[in-house]
């Protein structure tokens, strides 16, 4: 069925092809994508939209001496099973097996390791300015990056350095006018104008930054990408294509429906539908838990504000969004702006919720500290996908944010046991806080069908007995403490374990350690984030600045990078599963 593909083990096996046969290949390697990712599951519609194009890099460029960077990476399956990983494609995204994204010890085609957006420019810039200084002024460096991560800061930093230089880089716009979710802002509407033809010639800004523009071309007609990227081989200094896609193509329902089918989860292969799920009787996912309630706030409270970096769908302010648009923004890839946006507005009075996956506030850390916590505004940070989020892997674990967020002064750091307490402290927090306030949250679902309860006012650094024992102490912070819950219920001495959740890792409950310490012969921490400065840190901090000997094991994530696999897995590999949990209490 894939006569073509099948014998293509490498770039160099795909060079052997005639042009003439390079359309259908793009035709095998499509439904290659879709074979495997129907079966098990992953990203669809970012990989089908750049097949030509990934054939036609791939075809010119002489790969891997010169270097491909994939921006984010959503895009590289194509490009993964064009390089020697078709035999184990199979294995993407599953414990063991290939990285959902780019990663150098992957193969030395991945050039650079990708997963958040926007980076492919620098990376790529450096190591075209790197092959100058070495004297190779022949090789070439690709970076191709979507309309909706260069609209980052940081691609325009990249774009910025790069048209001053005489680096050899080409940089692709992979223009499909989608992210995640639909492009926005002012840059988007550029790019519309300049692929109608309504944009002036002499209006264009990429050429005014110094770059050798050329395009809009059609991204699926190989013929056109070849000839265009055959001249832009030999082209020295900055170059710039513009290359119009459309995602999920070669794919009817996942051209139509281009958010859903961006990682669908599992769907028949011949007619594109996406498997039911039964979700009847099951608790909600925590982010829609997020989205009706900040909702259901904003409707009686109208200095509610909802912020996202362009997750709306993701991170469930889509429901905001729809009733209410004009309090409720999607800036965009742009994590920095939508921190110090929601900053200058808490300066006005506003009760801003900026909703960003853990990961990603990483990019925007110094903005956290100089533009939030420094003036002490109370900016009401909604981490999604805090802890071990599963397939997506090392790039996207929201395991380091305690860490970082716990070491700034005036920040209040809240983990929920479950969708209740989520709920609650939204409501708490936008009754009015002295200082800024992250709520740390996991990916998936609770453990609480009826959640939808009245609101109740949480008092902010008060941690909670869920469970009375007599000889240990076990303290959980977070989603985490419900294995913890089930664990104390499956041993055989449960009456020798108490259980506390305390979900305010700053400002810690000190008169309840205080009684702990002093009442129990041994303290266990759990926590799913790394133990390297995270909640059991502080508890151990606490433990030394009172001279108290006691036994503290402290049990979370290694200092290592955490790979991907099921949630499940990664929580067995880490020793925080119920049975693992078991085991460790059980041998006390």
């Amino acid at each position: 069925m894939h006569h073509l593909l099948e014998h293509i083990d490498s770039p160099s096996d795909l060079r052997k092809l005639l042009p003439g046969e390079l359309p259908k290949l793009a035709e095998e390697l499509r439904d290659f994508i879709v074979d495997v990712v129907s079966r098990n599951e992953g990203h669809l519609g970012a990989s089908l939209g750049v097949v030509e194009l990934t054939i036609a890099l791939h075809y010119v460029f002489d790969t891997p001496d010169d270097l491909l960077v994939w921006d984010v990476g959503h895009q590289a399956y194509g490009h993964k099973i064009l390089t020697g990983r078709k035999a184990v494609f199979h294995t993407n995204r599953q414990l063991n097996g290939i990285s959902g994204f780019p990663k150098r010890s992957e193969s030395s085609y991945d050039t650079f390791g990708t997963g958040h957006s926007s980076t492919s420019i620098s990376a790529a810039l450096g190591m075209a300015m790197a092959s100058k200084l070495h004297g190779n002024h022949e090789k070439n460096h690709i970076a191709v990056i979507g309309d909706a991560s260069i609209a980052s800061g940081m691609a325009f930093e990249g774009l910025n350095h790069a048209g001053v230089s005489d680096a050899n880089l080409l940089v692709i716009l992979n223009d499909n006018a989608i992210g995640i979710d639909p492009s926005v802002g002012a840059l988007k509407n550029y790019l519309t104008a300049v692929k109608q033809g309504r944009n002036p010639r002499q209006n264009n800004m990429i050429k005014s930054l110094n770059f050798d523009y050329s395009g809009p071309v059609d991204g699926h007609d190989l013929g056109t990408l070849i000839s265009e990227l055959k001249r832009l081989k030999h082209t020295k200094g900055p170059k710039f294509l513009h290359v119009i896609t459309t995602k999920g193509k070669g794919m009817a329902l996942a051209e139509e429906h281009q958010v859903k089918y961006h990682a669908p989860g599992k769907f028949d292969k011949a007619t594109g539908l996406i498997h039911p799920k039964s979700e009847a009787h099951l608790p909600p996912k925590f982010q829609d838990v997020f989205g009706l309630t900040i909702l259901e706030l904003a409707k009686s409270n109208p200095k509610i504000i909802g912020i996202t970096p362009a997750m709306p769908s993701g991170s469930s302010l889509k429901f905001m969004m729809d009733e209410m648009p004009e309090r409720a923004i999607d800036v965009g890839i742009a994590e920095q702006h939508a921190v110090t946006l929601a900053a200058g507005m808490a300066t006005q009075g506003m009760s801003v919720f900026c909703n960003i996956y853990s990961t990603f506030l990483q990019r925007a850390y110094d903005q956290v500290i100089h533009d939030v916590a420094l003036q002490n505004l109370p900016v009401i940070f909604c981490l999604d996908r805090a802890g071990l989020v599963g397939e997506d892997g090392a790039t996207h674990h929201g395991v380091f944010d305690i860490a970082y967020l716990r070491c700034v002064p005036n920040m209040i750091l809240f983990s929920p046991l479950n969708e209740i307490a989520l709920r609650n402290m939204m409501f708490t927090a936008q009754t009015g806080l002295e200082h800024p306030i992250a709520i740390r949250y996991p990916r998936g679902r609770g453990v609480i069908v009826d959640w939808q309860q009245p609101f109740e006012k949480i008092e902010v650094g008060k941690a909670e007995c869920i469970k009375k024992g007599t000889r240990h102490a076990v303290l959980s912070n977070g989603f985490i403490g419900n294995n913890v819950i089930q664990a104390l219920r499956n041993i055989g001495n449960p009456e020798m374990f108490s259980h506390y959740d305390f979900s305010f890792v700053k400002p810690l409950d000190e008169a309840l350690l205080h009684a702990i310490f002093a009442g129990y012969e041994s303290v266990t921490t759990v926590e799913e984030g790394v133990v390297s400065g995270g909640f059991g840190s502080a508890v151990a901090e606490f433990a030394a600045r009172h001279s108290y000997k006691m036994d503290i094991r402290l049990l979370g994530l290694p200092d290592a990078f955490v790979e991907h696999g099921t949630v499940a897995q990664l929580q067995q590999f880490a020793g925080l599963d119920v049975k693992s949990l078991e085991f460790t209490f059980a041998n006390y």
